[in-house]
């Protein structure tokens, strides 16, 4: 594939103020390391998470945290392409290594769902389908960045409710646009998995 820079869906000028993922990384859920010795980041350290294994794209940071804003805020859809571009080119191999039979973006209350955007990219590329209305936000909850750790856990109780019978369905893919402390995604695949996924990646 081509080089970062040579995307068609940023110029070079942008590419160059965002900070993709490099190693050395957290085993457990792909943040950034500032030891190559270490196996895990300090969150993954301190708590098991429900998932098996993260990955990331970007160091949300800079251009990156802005562009998400967009995305968020400012119905920027089109931005979509790009970050599924870069997913793919980073993380198909490892996708399609681990047989993913869905992906299934993390739920909203609120707004259009941009990570249901971002899956669907991943999803058409590799021929994997996307469901969007398998998992829904059963209560609304207070912005996770207002909590600490334990107040986050609590707030996420049973946020999450799977509706549709998926015990045929065992590699499942979870994806989200900002990944922090991995509250808010551990909610969410223990409640696939108590609905019968047995791996979430």
């Amino acid at each position: 594939m081509a080089a970062w820079e040579e995307s068609r869906l940023i110029c070079p000028g942008c590419s160059a103020k965002i900070e993709r993922i490099q190693e050395p990384l957290c085993k457990k859920c792909g943040k950034p390391l500032d030891d190559e010795k270490r196996e895990l980041c300090t969150d993954c350290k301190k708590k098991k998470h429900e998932f098996e294994q993260g990955k990331a794209v970007f160091v949300y940071s800079g251009g990156i945290r802005e562009s998400l804003y967009r995305f968020k805020y400012s119905n920027r859809r089109e931005y979509a392409d790009f970050y599924g571009e870069e997913a793919l080119r980073r993380y198909e191999k490892w996708i399609l290594n681990k047989k993913i039979q869905v992906i299934v973006p993390r739920q909203r209350v609120r707004g259009y769902n941009q990570a249901e955007l971002f899956a669907r990219v991943i999803g058409a590329r590799l021929g994997i389908p996307v469901c969007a209305d398998l998992m829904i936000r059963e209560k609304n909850t207070v912005p996770q960045k207002k909590l600490n750790e334990a107040e986050r856990k609590n707030n996420l109780k049973n946020a999450f409710k799977i509706t549709k019978n998926i015990v045929h369905l065992s590699y499942i893919l979870l994806v989200d646009d900002i990944y922090t402390t991995g509250s808010t995604i551990d909610a969410a695949a223990l409640a696939l998995k108590k609905a019968g996924g047995t791996h979430i990646y």
